[in-house]
């Protein structure tokens, strides 16, 4: 049976997540601090969005910005955030943990998608700064993933898009790969057709402001499903 494409958008503020459900998202990966890339959101805000967003809800754990090795505290926030977020009965957690040499470090992320079990997780773009994607393709299903977003190893999805297509010959129903990073509406039908995934990710976001744009979600999802 051939799934319909479906559309995820991080959101870096409630407003935006609202937008992201009124205008035919699929599911919301919510985030602070866009300037950083996305950290972990406080509390109350995710308490929020659980009250008023309907679709899916992911909440990225990520206690910083830049890379994503992180020290025995940073790692301990990331626990302590996933037990008491698991706590508000959110749909997902989205979060990716290295080594030092941009391996996977598999003993934490098996630790943290342990802990938030039976809740599902996505392995986000740490993905695409591991030096051998293909060795840490089966690492992160192995440590238990449902999702990896990437932009197929590359600065965006444009560039890597043979890598994603490869990804998701490879994944073979064990994994979804989800194209993110530089995902719009001018080239997500060409991301779709070459790669056949089947989720997609974007921020949604045509200006300089933190907002979604509505109407650049109504064109990814009709673009998607056409």
């Amino acid at each position: 049976m051939v799934q319909n494409p479906r559309l995820e958008i991080a959101c870096f503020n409630l407003e935006s997540a609202l937008i992201a459900q009124q205008n035919g998202a699929d599911r919301v990966e919510l985030c602070d601090e866009i300037k950083l890339g996305g950290t972990t959101p406080k509390l109350e805000i995710i308490k929020q969005a659980k009250a008023k967003v309907t679709i899916d809800l992911f909440v990225i754990i990520r206690p910083r910005g830049g890379n994503f090795v992180y020290s025995d505290e940073e790692f301990q926030q990331m626990k302590q955030d996933i037990q008491a977020i698991k706590k508000l009965n959110v749909d997902g957690f989205v979060f990716g943990i290295l080594n030092s040499d941009n391996s996977v470090n598999f003993a934490q992320n098996i630790e943290l998608v342990q802990l938030a079990n039976p809740i599902p997780c996505s392995f986000h773009r740490a993905f695409d700064a591991v030096l051998n994607p293909l060795q840490a393709f089966e690492e992160i299903i192995d440590c238990g993933f449902q999702t990896i977003l990437t932009s197929g190893n590359a600065p965006d999805v444009n560039q890597g898009i043979h890598q994603l297509e490869l990804l998701v010959q490879k994944a073979n129903n064990r994994i979804t790969i989800m194209p993110g990073g530089g995902l719009r509406s001018s080239n997500g039908k060409e991301i779709q057709q070459k790669t056949k995934a089947i989720y997609f990710h974007s921020s949604a976001i045509t200006d300089t402001s933190e907002l979604a744009n509505p109407e650049e979600i109504q064109k990814l999802k009709a673009i998607l499903n056409a």
